[in-house]
């Protein structure tokens, strides 16, 4: 009698996101870095229009602010998530993954649909 594996089932939490998934986070997150990025903007404006405090301080950050976040918006716009084996998280929580394949399950094993017969 030759002993079978039991059967594992594939599980759907283990797969990727969708490439559509992933290029709406990368939007929203495009979006709300150039949302700073015109709050920077505007901070600036009203700085220098209100001859503010400190001004040779708060000046310089609202323009880094204007130089590097479009420029790290791109940059993470155009980048797609790690895979699940280069992520660091993963590094230090290995998961016991079995590579032998499912097996399909004999006719016994299936589970039955119950047909309701009309009267």
């Amino acid at each position: 009698m030759v002993k079978r594996q039991a059967y594992q089932p594939i599980l759907i939490t283990d797969a990727s996101r969708s490439q559509g998934d992933q290029l709406t986070s990368r939007q929203r997150r495009y979006v709300l870095m150039m949302g700073i990025r015109v709050a920077c903007i505007i901070v600036g404006a009203i700085l220098v229009g209100a001859n503010a405090p400190l001004l040779w301080l708060w000046l310089p950050l609202c323009a880094l602010g204007m130089v590097l976040i479009p420029w790290l918006a791109v940059l993470l716009a155009n980048d797609r998530p790690p895979k699940e084996e280069h992520r660091l998280a993963n590094r230090f929580h290995r998961r016991h993954t079995d590579d032998t394949p499912p097996m399909s399950l004999t006719a016994e094993e299936r589970p039955h649909k119950v047909i309701d017969a009309e009267p």
